[in-house]
C-alpha cells in the first residue's frame, strides 16, 4: 500500500482563493501531500484587502483539532492566521498531541502595515506558541514585531533570526526578504548554522498569498520528511515559480499560480 504524507494547515479562510487556507491546500495538492485543515477565522477578503472576519469559538476550534489527531495522521503542520490569545492557547495545548514538524507563518501585520493581532496576543504568541515551533517564517514586517526592532539590512535579517532561535525559543527562523530592496534573498538559522536561499526579483503585482504558499510549501516537503534545508531550498523555488507565473486577477494584487509547476504550464507559457 502507497504511504501517503499528510500536511495539516490551522488558519483563516480566503474566498478569492489565493491565501489562508484554500492557497495552503492548493500547494499542498500539488506537491503530493494529503492536505487537511481545520479554519479559525472565516475570512471576508479579495485581491483588495480584507473586508472583515468571523473567528470561530475556542470549542468549535478544538472540535475540529480533536477530529483530527483522532482519527488522522498529521506528519507536518503549519499555522497561518490565529486571531487572539484564546484561539493560540487552544491551539498550543493541542500540540501536545502530535508529533510533528510545526511550521508558524506568523501572521501578524497586513499588507497595508495596519497590525493584525492586538499586543498582547502577539506577546502570548511569542511566549507559549513560538517555542513549539520547528520552524518561523516571517516577513520583515513580522520580524520586526518578534523581535521589537527594525529590520534594513541582511546583517538585520540574520541577528533577528538568531534573536528568535535563541531568546524565543524557535526550533529555527526563516527570515524573509522580500520587503527589502536589493537581493531577494531568505535567511535560514537552525540554531547551529545560517543556510542562504536566493532566487531572483521578480517585478510582479500578484503576490497575494505569497507567504500563504511558501509556508504550506514548506510544511508539504517536511511531511514527506525532507530535511528542513532541503524544505525550504524547494519551497523556495515553488514561490518563485508561482509568482513569475502568476494570475492577472482581481482589482488588487492577483494570486500566485499554484499549479505553476506542470510542465503542461510551462509549455503554454514559455
Amino acid at each position: 500500500m502507497r504511504k501517503v504524507s499528510c500536511a495539516l494547515t490551522i488558519a483563516g479562510t480566503d474566498p478569492s482563493g489565493g491565501a489562508g487556507i484554500q492557497a495552503d491546500l492548493k500547494t499542498f495538492q500539488e506537491l503530493k501531500s494529503y492536505g487537511m485543515s481545520v479554519v479559525t477565522s472565516v475570512v471576508s477578503q479579495n485581491t483588495t484587502g480584507v473586508k472583515g472576519a468571523h473567528h470561530l469559538s475556542e470549542n468549535f476550534l478544538l472540535s475540529q483539532l480533536k477530529a483530527i489527531s483522532e482519527d488522522m495522521p498529521v506528519h507536518a503542520l503549519k499555522t497561518g492566521m490565529i486571531a487572539n490569545k484564546s484561539m493560540m492557547k487552544v491551539i498550543s495545548e493541542w500540540l501536545g498531541e502530535v508529533d510533528a514538524p510545526y511550521v508558524m507563518d506568523p501572521v501578524m501585520v497586513a499588507q497595508s502595515g495596519d497590525p493584525l493581532i492586538e499586543k498582547e496576543d502577539q506577546r502570548y504568541l511569542k511566549e507559549y506558541l513560538v517555542p513549539k515551533t520547528s520552524l518561523v517564517t516571517p516577513n520583515i514586517p513580522e520580524t520586526e514585531v518578534l523581535v521589537g526592532g527594525e529590520i534594513k539590512t541582511e546583517a538585520d535579517m540574520k541577528e533577528a533570526a538568531e534573536v528568535i532561535v535563541r531568546d524565543l525559543g524557535a526550533g529555527a527562523a526563516l527570515v524573509k526578504g522580500g520587503h527589502l530592496n536589493g537581493r531577494a534573498v531568505d535567511f535560514l538559522y537552525d540554531g547551529k548554522r545560517f543556510y542562504e536561499f536566493e532566487s531572483e526579483r521578480i517585478d510582479s503585482p500578484n503576490t497575494h498569498g505569497t507567504g500563504c504558499t511558501y509556508s504550506a510549501a514548506i510544511t508539504a516537503y517536511l511531511s514527506q520528511g525532507h530535511a528542513l534545508p532541503q524544505a525550504v531550498k524547494e519551497a523556495k523555488y515553488f514561490v518563485t515559480e508561482a509568482i513569475r507565473h502568476s494570475f492577472h486577477l482581481g482589482k488588487g494584487s492577483g494570486p500566485t499560480n499554484h499549479f505553476a509547476l506542470r510542465e503542461e504550464v510551462f509549455n503554454q507559457w514559455l
